[in-house]
């Protein structure tokens, strides 16, 4: 015997309900009409009967009530011979169809176009404009500087495609501006009204859609915007996803175009494959390759991180080409001393021939155009700093002899053979490297390959968790003239593919960056009382995948830290400003070539004396490098520039110490 149901009225009516509902729109309507005339059928009653004026006889009353519910039901309630009743129920009855259809289709239309607006589906109509296609922390900071980029210009406009939830999107930007907000554009509908200050005159525009569609790629317009940025993807499959994204881009805009393509990835095993894709005038970066170059270099030059820093981001001075105005026909050391408030550091060759610190006797041809330092693209302007320069104040460089170097690498991942390989570039002979992660003895072997083939870097694995005080404690750390921290895991996939070969995993990657910089602070952690202990102030070069992480690093203030998506975001965006700036960055970055360097300020002028900067520039040129600023070390722990001062005034006058820096570009 089946169970009976022990149910309450409501809930029986309230399924009696939706089984009415759900058998369509005619019982719905019938039923309707009947719970309309159960009510106002009597209640039109008690009206009449309840009249003092109202008819005293049976058909006279019957007749009130009739033209009481015509007036409620909007049907007329005509009085008069039955044909004629009928007709005028019949027009009140077509009359009251057609406006209730008619708002009915109204009221659809608004709901389906707020509705698209909402999933971001509307077409952006601008020129001019920025477009980023896809979705990662890279965001943040990309929008951040896009924004700051456009400061100084009227009506710009940053266009976002990614497959996500338009709403979510500018709300999830606004967070990341600091809360101010987003500055909606047309079609936006979910960002907070009367919050533009975030962005200035920048508009923000939200499109959701995949980005490996062309179709869809014209919902943000990329064939009239001056520029489109790729960004990786998180994720093991992000390299292949910018893949396919600059496939469909190529598909989406004509050719030749004037566009400026940027995209990044993270392998380099993926790099050549994505620069195919992105067709002739696509500019890739490649994460891993730049930020083990600057790993490297930042490691033996303690502070030149800030100097990218400040180069690399749109609040201080950057890269700018400059027509020749006049420098046609002479050298390129007569050039830096040819303007006042830019620093001269190569040429850009009329065929696109990117040079930076070229030879002093190199001469400038009227196709050139220089390439310099400047605070914005306006301050270019030709002024001799020649008077300026003290020759009494011009020394010789004292003879420094090179040693061996003792570098301590902690933590393994994809991007460790390609720091061990640049190492193996700059050190002098018989430096010792002492790798330190989670391996056994084929990992060791693995790593020891990775230099082998120059044999000037030695290198030693030794198996051990960074994290664990007690293996740090083994390594006499205070002995090491550099220490570099790289993440344990890599966001980018599974710590199996970021291990040397045959090493034993450390366990599966995080979905993000917030593991591995949660390893690489505690080892931090540890390395701060290491040197407290000790006394010593320990050389650090630290790697972070997140921005927010690096503010809580237990370091002091103005330390080297390599964080690696704000700075291929900050690149990108340099590059999208600027195209011909993808050149200038390659040549900065690859192995052969000049970089920026801090030396002793005592090798280029007298200490202890004010001299002004064309000093400085005259004594680094006589050298054939090319200065661009100094570090004071007064001033190492005094934020925001942590005592970094690039591209100053070369009228101004600053008096050196024994300990302090100059900035140049020069050779190894």
């Amino acid at each position: 015997m089946a169970q009976q149901h022990t149910t309450s009225l409501r809930l029986r009516l309230l399924y009696r309900f939706d089984n009415l509902v759900a058998g369509g729109t005619a019982p719905l309507i019938g039923w309707l009409a009947v719970a309309c005339l159960a009510v106002v059928v009597p209640a039109s009653a008690v009206l009449v009967w309840a009249d003092r004026a109202a008819p005293t006889t049976l058909s006279g009353r019957l007749t009130a009530v009739w033209v009481s519910v015509g007036q409620t039901l909007k049907v007329g309630g005509a009085v008069g011979s039955p044909l004629y009743v009928l007709a005028s129920v019949t027009l009140a009855l077509v009359a009251l169809l057609f406006v209730s259809t008619l708002v009915s289709l109204i009221t659809t239309g608004i709901n389906q176009r707020i509705m698209s607006l909402r999933r971001g589906h509307s077409t952006v109509l601008e020129a001019g404009h920025t477009v980023v296609l896809g979705w990662s922390d890279q965001i943040f900071p990309v929008v951040t500087e896009l924004v700051a980029a456009n400061a100084n210009q009227r009506r710009r406009a940053i266009a976002v495609l990614a497959p996500k939830d338009k709403v979510d999107m500018e709300d999830e930007i606004a967070t990341g501006l600091g809360g101010t907000g987003v500055r909606p554009g047309p079609g936006s509908t979910g960002a907070r009204p009367g919050t533009r200050t975030g962005t200035g005159t920048t508009r923000i525009i939200c499109r959701s859609g995949p980005t490996t569609d062309p179709t869809v790629l014209a919902r943000v317009s990329p064939q009239t915007s001056k520029a489109v940025l790729v960004l990786p993807p998180d994720g093991d499959a992000g390299d292949a996803h910018v893949v396919k994204t600059l496939l469909a881009l190529d598909a989406a805009l004509p050719r030749p175009r004037e566009t400026v393509v940027v995209a990044a990835v993270r392998d380099a095993r993926n790099h050549l494959t994505a620069k195919l894709a992105a067709g002739p005038g696509g500019h890739v970066l490649c994460a891993d390759e730049i930020i083990a170059r600057l790993l490297v270099q930042t490691a033996r030059q303690p502070g030149l991180s800030l100097v990218y820093q400040e180069l690399l981001d749109f609040d201080g001075d950057e890269f700018y080409t400059a027509t020749a105005q006049g420098l046609a026909g002479r050298t390129f050391g007569e050039a830096l001393l040819a303007y006042t408030t830019s620093s001269v550091v190569g040429l850009l060759h009329a065929d696109g021939r990117v040079v930076l610190n070229p030879d002093t006797g190199t001469e400038i041809d009227a196709g050139d155009r220089i390439i310099l330092v400047s605070e914005d693209d306006d301050t270019a302007v030709p002024e001799p700093a020649g008077p300026w320069v003290d020759e009494d104040a011009i020394v010789t460089a004292r003879p420094r002899s090179r040693y061996a170097e003792r570098l301590l690498l902690l933590g393994w991942n994809r991007r460790a053979p390609l720091v061990v390989e640049q190492l193996d570039e700059f050190v002098s002979p018989g430096a010792t490297l002492d790798v330190v992660a989670l391996g056994d003895g084929a990992a060791r072997r693995s790593a020891a390959e990775v230099a082998a083939a120059r044999g000037r870097l030695e290198v030693a694995f030794h198996s051990g968790d960074i994290t664990d005080p007690d293996v740090l404690a083994k390594l006499d750390v205070p002995s090491y003239d550099s220490v570099i921290v790289i993440g344990e895991t890599d966001r980018e996939g599974p710590a199996a593919a970021a291990a040397p070969p045959g090493a034993e995993p450390p366990g599966p990657a995080p979905e993000s960056g917030s593991g591995t910089d949660d390893r690489t602070l505690v080892t931090l952690l540890h390395l701060r009382a290491i040197g407290e202990a000790a006394g010593c102030e320990l050389p650090l070069t630290t790697e972070m995948s997140d921005d927010g992480n690096r503010l809580l690093a237990p370091a002091r203030a103005g330390a080297d830290f390599i964080v690696s998506g704000r700075l291929i975001s900050l690149l990108m965006t340099q590059i999208s400003e600027s195209g011909h700036l993808a050149d200038v960055f390659a040549e900065l970055f690859r192995a052969e070539g000049s970089e920026f360097y801090l030396r002793p300020a005592a090798d280029y002028v007298r200490t202890g004396r004010e001299v002004a900067f064309a000093t400085v520039v005259e004594s680094a040129r006589r050298r054939r490098e090319c200065a661009v600023g100094y570090r004071l070390r007064a001033q190492t722990e005094t934020a925001p520039a942590y005592g970094v001062r690039l591209n100053p005034d070369k009228r101004q006058r600053v008096s050196f110490g024994e300990h302090d820096w100059v900035v140049v570009l020069a050779e190894n």
